[in-house]
């Protein structure tokens, strides 16, 4: 893709992260993500993605974490100190891991919930209809309740929401978890397709490394608050140590304890 040639929309320099001042959940996080690029941050539970991502997004405040050293950049610009909610309007949305929809409004009403305040009328209508072309199985169920959606239509719902803020990067935490393998194909090619149709670049944690490994270019694996590998999609999953730990032929041992990398 000819756009990952020009500067990463997101950059990562050696962040640290600590809640309650003491724990450090991440040691040294350095990650880019290019212009109009997919990248996977991969690792089993507990490794640090989702803290990553709420360090981007800027969520640790209200889990009593913060970044207490390095640097973020988003479009050239350190974020740091910028409030989530401003992050959300600079084009930084976090689909947080759990499905986390209105279950007592309709789809319909969820994506308008979602759309910025000065979104004009014409326009929610016009980035709703694009959102059910991605989405179809949504449409059927547009005036439905919520919470009576399957798990694969609520997680279709949480990146509908986040599509109506018009992101330039989608962060999307364990978006496969709890889904049937089936779902998990479809739900993944309607990602890479809003990737090359839109040009939003996304930054995916997955457990399940080998859904994610197909649809992105590059990948990060992080252990213990640590990167520990980084290379092209291609290039991990012909990995052994990565084929055997993080593709389906592992035990659940921490890939530290094999092989340290970085």
């Amino acid at each position: 893709m000819s756009s990952e040639q020009t500067n990463p929309i997101l950059s990562l320099n050696s962040i640290e992260v600590l809640y309650d001042s003491v724990l450090m959940a991440i040691k040294g996080v350095s990650l880019e993500v290019p212009n109009g690029g997919m990248v996977a941050l991969l690792g089993s539970n507990g490794a640090g993605k989702s803290t990553t991502l709420k360090a981007i997004s800027g969520l640790l405040k209200s889990e009593r974490g913060r970044v207490s050293r390095g640097e973020i950049r988003f479009d050239g610009q350190i974020i740091g100190d910028v409030p989530p909610q401003d992050r959300v309007a600079m084009g930084i949305c976090h689909v947080i891991e759990g499905r986390r929809v209105f279950e007592h409004l309709t789809p319909d009403e969820n994506l308008e919930a979602a759309a910025p305040v000065a979104m004009s009328r014409q326009k929610i209508n016009d980035e709703k209809a694009r959102i059910y072309e991605y989405f179809p199985r949504l449409a059927e169920r547009k005036t439905s309740q919520s919470g009576y959606l399957s798990g694969g239509e609520q997680q279709m719902l949480a990146i509908g929401r986040a599509l109506m803020t018009q992101p330039r990067l989608l962060m999307l935490d364990e978006p496969s978890l709890g889904l049937a393998p089936f779902l998990v194909t479809e739900i993944f090619g309607i990602i890479q397709k809003i990737n090359r149709e839109q040009g939003v670049s996304i930054l995916l944690v997955e457990q399940n490394a080998l859904a994610a490994l197909e649809i992105v270019s590059h990948g990060y694996l992080i252990e213990n608050g640590r990167v520990v590998m980084h290379d092209t999609a291609e290039a991990l999953k012909a990995n052994s140590d990565i084929q055997e730990f993080y593709l389906g032929g592992g035990d659940g041992k921490n890939f530290h304890d094999i092989k340290h990398y970085r």
